[in-house]
């Protein structure tokens, strides 16, 4: 047991800060992955800016949760509930950690594909923000945004925020109005609104 938890701790090399709310200031690890590439601090800053009218009491999807950066600081700042979604085991098992260490039981875990995950129907109410920061260069953001919104994981209002390469290329349903997008180095990110 000893071993596998060395082992385990030797990944946990990176490390980040909560940048807002009530856990501001705190660190926390996270496994090195293949693609995974947390959301920096000037990014999260500017979108959790973006975001702070709508974030309090929130439902959240967190799509590609990697680090953990987006839905710890969605819920540093006040949202309800988030729902992580990574396929890594590595990834669950540090969030999972870090969760418990600062006695938060407002997260949903779930160890398992994305797509797969989204190809289902909810079994619970629409998002009101999600999160969709997926490993670059992979086409995962189209097919994401098509199942988010065949499948009803969205209400009208609900607030959908995309990270990808610069340049990007994807496509979004007609249904979603562009918000607020800005470009930081090789990262574009945008926020969009669900309409009626």
């Amino acid at each position: 047991m000893a071993g596998k938890k060395q082992i385990r701790n030797s990944k946990l090399n990176n490390s980040l800060r909560i940048i807002g709310g009530l856990w501001r200031g705190r660190k926390f690890s996270f496994p090195s992955a293949p693609g995974l590439r947390p959301t920096s601090d000037r990014i999260r800053e500017t979108l959790f800016n973006w975001l702070n009218p709508v974030i309090r009491e929130a439902n959240c999807l967190d799509l590609f949760a990697g680090s953990g950066a987006l839905s710890l600081e969605a819920l540093s700042r006040g949202a309800s509930h988030v729902t992580m979604i990574d396929n890594s085991r590595d990834v669950m098992h540090s969030l999972h950690q870090y969760l418990s260490s600062l006695e938060c039981n407002k997260a949903t875990l779930l160890n398992v594909d994305t797509i797969r995950w989204l190809n289902q129907s909810p079994d619970h109410a629409p998002f009101n923000i999600v999160f969709l920061d997926p490993p670059f260069l992979q086409d995962l953001i189209s097919p994401c945004c098509k199942l988010l919104e065949d499948n009803r994981f969205l209400m009208d209002g609900s607030y959908i925020y995309i990270e990808s390469e610069h340049p990007a290329s994807f496509v979004v349903p007609d249904t979603w109005l562009l918000y607020r997008s800005k470009i930081a180095g090789d990262v574009a990110y945008s926020l969009y609104i669900k309409q009626v």
